[in-house]
């Protein structure tokens, strides 16, 4: 009998390593950590589990990255980079993380980059602290097929349509906030929607703000020549990144409504707490002289009009 169990304690550490190495990094539980990765066709992302040992939120990315760029130990999936493309650098501002890769990168083909991209913004957001990934390639904001920037993602962008129809369509109604005909007081404006399943309702908000109200004595708040880059809520905050132009006010109306009624409009109608408005991804911009855009904001109904004062 003793030699039976000294047989099984030793036989417990060795049962321990090929248990250990029988489990595959794709079998990732409901607690186990994982980050994405390709799978062995490159035609779609599987979970891998690794786990998050560093502390601050930049030396994780950047071990998520140098992950992502090992090769696959396992044929169930493959190393997310091609073998030429390489993160020449990582930044973090505020919560928001930069990554550069070099010239390579803009060689994938258009199905595989936005499966890398997909793979690399839904790993990284996982990590503490970050709250939306920005890509640039030696040192120039990624653009699109059509030569619009990128700008901040996050894994609301990569949400595939469930739907039983890939046109399918959600109603709802959304508050909205445009100036009133003085100018210096927000107006709200309920507008009833239909919109592809597709679409975030934050996007949606931002968009029908930027495309004015629907009549009535409400005017628009947006300059019209602004590009909408991103929009998306982590942590109960909702980021908005929108271009230069944004910061060129196109209206004769309090520079304090353009941002109130964006910001207002959003913490009605979503899960939002707070927005925060970025420039081509950067916090550090003042709106006409008047608002810091530097930190996320919290509704403001002092801009809102009184109903006895709506005319």
């Amino acid at each position: 009998m003793k030699r039976l169990r000294r047989a099984v304690f030793l036989l417990l550490p060795v049962l321990t390593v090929l248990l250990t190495a029988c489990a595959k990094r794709t079998d990732v539980g409901g607690d186990d950590s994982y980050i994405y990765s390709l799978n062995t066709d490159r035609t779609g992302l599987v979970k891998i589990t690794f786990e998050f040992d560093e502390e601050d939120p930049l030396e994780q990315a950047e071990a998520i990255l140098k992950e992502m760029k090992k090769p696959a130990s396992e044929i169930e999936y493959t190393t997310v980079f091609p073998e030429d493309v390489e993160v020449a650098e990582c930044e973090m501002s505020g919560g928001i993380l930069t990554v550069d890769f070099n010239g390579a990168y803009l060689r994938m083909e258009s199905l595989e980059e936005k499966l890398v991209r997909a793979a690399v913004v839904q790993s990284l957001v996982r990590v503490d602290g970050i709250n939306a990934v920005s890509f640039s390639v030696e040192g120039e904001s990624l653009k699109d097929g059509d030569g619009r920037t990128v700008g901040l993602m996050n894994a609301d962008d990569f949400v595939e349509n469930t739907a039983s129809s890939p046109s399918a369509y959600q109603t709802g109604t959304l508050v909205l906030y445009f100036a009133n005909e003085d100018g210096d007081k927000l107006v709200a404006q309920k507008m009833d929607v239909r919109y592809s399943s597709n679409v975030s309702r934050e996007k949606l908000i931002v968009e029908k703000l930027m495309q004015g109200p629907q009549g009535g004595d409400a005017g628009p708040v947006i300059n019209p020549d602004t590009n909408l880059l991103s929009v998306t809520i982590k942590d109960r905050i909702c980021y908005v990144n929108f271009d230069s132009t944004f910061l060129t006010g196109a209206y004769d109306i309090v520079p304090e409504l353009t941002v109130y009624s964006i910001v207002n409009s959003l913490v009605e109608g979503t899960e939002a707490d707070q927005v925060q408005i970025t420039i081509n991804g950067e916090s550090d911009n003042t709106y006409m002289e008047a608002v810091d855009l530097s930190r996320p904001l919290e509704e403001d109904m002092d801009w809102v009009a009184a109903e006895d004062d709506e005319t």
